[in-house]
């Protein structure tokens, strides 16, 4: 087998599901969202609701896996976990799930607002914005934590699994590799950069961890990308030069990003390499309330070294 055709997406085969009704007529599939590899999102329109104020969805299609396989049971497990925590207002809701011979119909929120990946990189809307990074960041805190009050561990937090609404609603998405267990053996969850050390795994030993402090390692790094547009490193490993350079100078961040002493402090809090040493959530929410700037000011600027000031530029 050719190395392309081991990496065509399954969604490559899916039929374009646009008009497509479900539930007897009430949903009727309208324009493709978005394609990933497993599954292609629709927007969709509930016929049933009043035709001067519709309501709309997002439809996520998805293959039927084989009953009784892996596959089955963690995708059982995804919405399992989704609908528990799916009526938080920071959440995306989790309505309906239908079925046919060959695929499965996920019904949700609709964000017609992009994802904070988008917003962070495309539109760079929180440069300089320090009150929309507390209003926004707060927002997935709340989400965060209350997952974790009901036992909902997410384990792939980074701004692609975070919608936003064009009022500037944040909502948490993607429960895909969400777990409902507080000890987790299952390492190499989620996208590199935003792993824990101890999720990696292979300089811990592969030991047991916790998470809920997982989670709050991943929520630095998606905070340093909100105040900065940069990840602080490609992976959390000795082998890795910035995160190495982390660990031997607990400042280093603010030797190649035009953070504040304020953010710094903060992030080192998160980024402990004792996972059960780090920030509370609510501690953290918090701290970011009381932050007065995320930014180095001008004349720290004026003051800095060229990596610092080409982020900045």
């Amino acid at each position: 087998m050719s190395t392309q055709s081991r990496h065509v997406p399954i969604t490559y085969k899916f039929p374009d599901f646009a008009g497509h009704l479900l539930d007897g007529g009430r949903f009727k599939l309208l324009d493709l969202l978005g394609s990933g590899a497993y599954g292609k999102v629709y927007s969709a329109i509930d016929l049933s609701s009043p035709c001067e104020k519709p309501n709309y969805y997002a439809v996520k299609c998805l293959l039927r896996p084989t009953p009784g396989s892996r596959e089955e049971a963690f995708q059982l497990r995804e919405f399992s976990l989704h609908r528990r925590v799916s009526c938080h207002p920071n959440i995306v809701g989790f309505h309906e799930i239908f079925y046919d011979h060959l695929y499965i119909y996920v019904v949700l929120d609709l964000c017609l607002g992009g994802d904070l990946y988008s917003a962070i990189t495309e539109r760079q809307v929180f440069w300089q914005n320090d009150e929309l990074i507390k209003s926004t960041f707060v927002q997935i805190l709340d989400a965060v934590h209350y997952c974790h009050e009901k036992d909902v561990f997410h384990r792939d937090l980074k701004p692609e699994n975070i919608l936003c609404s064009k009022d500037g609603s944040i909502y948490l998405a993607d429960f895909g590799l969400s777990t409902h267990k507080k000890v987790s053996t299952e390492f190499r969850c989620g996208s590199s950069y935003y792993m824990s050390p101890e999720c990696i795994g292979e300089e811990f030993g592969d030991r047991k961890y916790s998470t809920r402090h997982s989670d709050i390692w991943s929520l630095g790094v998606i905070l340093t990308n909100m105040i900065a547009g940069r990840n602080p490193w490609r992976y959390a490993m000795t082998t890795e030069e910035c995160f190495a350079n982390f660990l031997h100078n607990r400042d280093f961040l603010r030797s190649v990003l035009p953070i504040s002493s304020q953010a710094n402090d903060l992030l080192k809090h998160i980024f402990h390499i004792t996972p059960r040493n780090r920030i509370t959530i609510p501690d953290l929410r918090r701290a970011v309330l009381a932050i007065d700037t995320f930014f180095m000011s001008e004349k720290e600027l004026a003051l800095s070294n060229d990596a610092v000031r080409s982020v900045a530029a």
